[in-house]
């Protein structure tokens, strides 16, 4: 199998790693220095373009910015699409929008390519462990050639649906997080301000009903005032923004969402743009 991941930022460069166990792998970047340092350790090889590195793959995969930036490498004058080969596959990673995923099905079609919105869950840790939760969108034939590959670095594989539904479940997942991380930010703040030892309420209540991944991994660094490790603030702002503008394309009000988004904000606005989406008990010290 001839696989070409495309974009080796904190996720997709230990996840390109973990498709060496399968793939003979070629990689690009567009800063090139990072596409060397990753071939020099996984012993693979990189492309100049987009174009030259999906040439003659079996699978590419993406993982970038935002959607300005997964048309530039895949649909752009030296994209990978075009290069790739009729009855390959290209699954997208990137947190995008699902008009976004549709319009990349819509392209690969007309190349005779199969096509995959696939974002992920599970940050950093996930990804460096081969621990991530991928979301998918796309059509069953499609998912049933990709599934093995992308088991390479993921523990959960789930097919949702049609072209978009991917990037709509990680919406979903991250409009769960935002209400969850905010409510444990005032549950600690709360707990200090009444004169609690707040980890050992956590110990306690951690327990129970009020359990989550957010409390058990991120408590200590939160009552630490630690922040510079996660998924960043900036992250989720653009995540959220998506969620926000496909919550107007529904008629959807997302009251809470749109409530903690204003809270990133103000995070940022502390210089914290960068840390850790947990920051927002940051927020709550400020006051």
């Amino acid at each position: 199998m001839k696989a070409t991941f495309i974009g080796l930022g904190v996720m997709g460069f230990p996840m390109a790693g973990h498709l060496t166990k399968g793939c003979d792998v070629t990689v690009y970047n567009r800063s090139p220095a990072r596409a060397q340092e990753w071939s020099r350790q996984y012993n693979g090889a990189m492309g100049a373009t987009p174009a030259e590195a999906a040439t003659d793959a079996d699978i590419v995969l993406s993982c970038v910015g935002n959607d300005d930036d997964v048309r530039q490498v895949l649909l752009g004058p030296e994209g990978a699409l075009p290069a790739m080969k009729p009855g390959s596959v290209l699954v997208d990673h990137t947190t995008a929008s699902a008009e976004l995923a549709r319009e990349l099905e819509a392209a690969a079609t007309e190349c005779g390519v199969g096509f995959l919105d696939a974002p992920v869950s599970g940050g950093q840790a996930g990804a460096e462990n081969g621990q991530l939760t991928i979301m998918l969108g796309g059509e069953p034939a499609v998912f049933d050639q990709a599934r093995a590959t992308l088991e390479l670095y993921a523990r959960c594989v789930k097919h949702l649906g049609p072209a978009g539904s991917g990037q709509l479940a990680k919406m979903v997942n991250q409009i769960c997080i935002a209400g969850v991380v905010q409510g444990l930010a005032e549950g600690l703040d709360f707990a200090g301000r009444a004169g609690l030892d707040a980890a050992a309420v956590v110990e306690v209540i951690s327990q129970g009903a009020a359990q989550s991944w957010q409390m058990e991994n991120r408590y200590q660094t939160m009552l630490a005032g630690e922040y510079e490790h996660g998924f960043a603030v900036d992250w989720m702002r653009k995540d959220l923004s998506l969620v926000l503008a496909e919550g107007e394309r529904l008629g959807l009000a997302l009251e809470l969402t749109r409530l903690v988004d204003s809270f990133y904000a103000d995070v940022q606005a502390l210089g914290g743009g960068r840390w850790d989406t947990s920051s927002l008990l940051a927020r709550l010290k400020n006051k």
